[in-house]
């Protein structure tokens, strides 16, 4: 039987790990449609945090999926798609990245 240490058990909190800072920069994005052909196309962040993004992007793309992102600062960075929304108030499609980097956006 184990003890109870008096401690409560919770569940993990769905609070991001890291702040979500609104933005507007363009950027190109570059990978595979969900149908397999290539494409480069520019993208809109509208949040970003420490190790991802909220992109306004207008191509198909499957969850799951690699790209490669290049900002107007810094270097290309490689990222995992990890969400794929229609935004209510404007009909956009949002894309979920997650940076495969560990530095992210900070990353040398």
């Amino acid at each position: 039987m184990k003890e109870n240490n008096g401690k409560a058990q919770t569940s993990p909190s769905q609070r991001p790990r890291s702040p979500r800072v609104p933005v507007d920069f363009s950027l190109v994005v570059e990978g595979k449609t969900a149908k397999g052909e290539p494409f480069e196309v520019k993208a809109a962040a509208v949040k970003i945090s420490r190790g991802g993004a909220t992109l306004l992007l207008d191509t198909e793309v499957e969850k799951g999926a690699h790209v490669f992102l290049t900002p107007p600062f810094g270097r290309q960075l490689e990222a995992e798609i990890n969400g794929i929304w229609i935004d209510e108030n404007d009909s956009k499609q949002r894309v979920g990245v997650k940076l495969l980097d560990a530095n992210g956006w900070f990353a040398d």
